[in-house]
């Protein structure tokens, strides 16, 4: 049996990726910062589809939260074959309305812990000829959007470039765009979605799937659903003086800053 790591496990996206990969015989590390949630999940995965779960309280804001989770990526003795860096969060502001500590906090967790959990994971995978890591990003990442999106970009860039550096290891890199998701993502930023339409709501479990289809097939950036890709391709042919009138203020009614 292989084993996946998943951040930010217990919600959203992440509580998508557990339920999936349980239900596929995966033994599954899962990673988020409380504890009580943690152990919920992994019990109810074990129970339900017979594979081990462990446990791992970490807040990737932090060095030390970060440090804990790049030493268990790197245990040779127990190696993870498959990395979900999916924790992740949102502002609510714009640009100079919300505080440097927290666009900071936002660049640790987008950033710099997926730089090093991801090669914290790709030394120990690139020795053994296998493994993959699904780093998620966002639709937000091809839009002038501020911070949130500014990051998201750095995923997707690091993530293609990172899987053309490693091309011919058996170590697969891609990077998730996601559109909106039913999650706790946008109830934790403290944003209202009433006014989002019905239509632009993906399913998690979905688009998980999709995402696992994607990268077996070899391809480094996920769109996953036709509706993305559609306006994906509309905003590859739109000026970017207009494309960043219309992003700010779609941003402003529906999205992170």
């Amino acid at each position: 049996m292989t084993t996946a790591l998943i951040t930010g496990s217990t919600a959203g996206i992440g509580a998508a990726f557990a339920r999936r990969l349980a239900a596929d015989g995966h033994n599954l590390v899962l990673v988020a910062r409380d504890t009580k949630r943690l152990r919920e999940q992994a019990t109810e995965l074990h129970d339900r589809h017979g594979i081990e779960a462990e446990v791992l309280t970490a807040d990737l804001a932090s060095d030390a939260g970060i440090e804990l989770v790049a030493d268990r990526l790197a245990d040779r003795r127990n190696p993870v074959d498959l990395l979900v860096n999916n924790a992740g969060f949102g502002n609510k502001g714009r640009f100079l309305d919300v505080s440097m500590a927290d666009e900071l906090k936002m660049l640790k967790v987008h950033c710099e812990a997926v730089l090093r959990l991801t090669a914290a994971a790709t030394g120990g995978m690139r020795e053994r000829g296998r493994g993959g890591v699904v780093n998620v990003a966002s639709v937000a990442a091809f839009v002038p959007r501020g911070t949130y999106g500014a990051s998201k970009a750095w995923v997707v860039q690091f993530t293609q470039g990172a899987a053309r550096d490693l091309a011919g290891s058996g170590v697969r890199l891609m990077a998730l765009c996601p559109g909106f998701v039913r999650t706790e993502f946008h109830q934790r930023a403290g944003m209202g979605t009433d006014n989002i339409p019905d239509w632009m709501w993906l399913d998690a479990d979905k688009l998980v799937a999709a995402a696992l289809g994607d990268l077996a097939r070899g391809k480094t950036l996920s769109v996953p659903d036709p509706r993305y890709k559609v306006l994906m391709g509309l905003v590859k042919v739109t000026p970017r003086g207009l494309l960043g009138g219309v992003t700010s203020r779609t941003g402003r009614k529906y999205g992170p800053q």
